[in-house]
């Protein structure tokens, strides 16, 4: 496996304690719908969080969630949407994202909240 691959699911697990910690009941991790995943879907208080995890080693280049293309947002929409629809779920829906900037000594996390989208 590669460096960045295993860096994204390090950060994801990173992302799903963070969550956990903090109150949210993780309900699936890395949920695939057609040509898109969603890296963690939870609930808290009501909402149903889709959450895209986004880590970096450095943000030299940008911020990590600046690495979210539109086509991806569009994406996993659909795929909350039908994870909705075939859950019979009556939520309020939100779409977070949890940027990491994860050196060898450090990590960082910024949880953004209502990141883009929300039905």
């Amino acid at each position: 496996m590669s460096q960045s691959y295993n860096r994204g699911l390090s950060g994801e697990q990173t992302a799903a304690n963070y969550l956990k910690s903090n109150g949210y009941k993780i309900l699936t991790q890395n949920y695939r719908y057609q040509k898109a995943e969603v890296d963690i879907i939870a609930q808290k208080e009501g909402w149903l969080i889709a959450v895209e995890v986004k880590t970096r080693s450095t943000s030299a280049f940008g911020s990590p969630q600046e690495f979210l293309k539109p086509a991806q947002i569009q994406r996993i929409i659909v795929a909350v949407d039908y994870y909705v629809v075939s859950h019979k779920l009556d939520l309020e829906v939100r779409f977070d994202i949890i940027a990491i900037v994860a050196t060898k000594d450090t990590s960082q996390i910024e949880h953004i909240k209502n990141a883009f989208y929300h039905f």
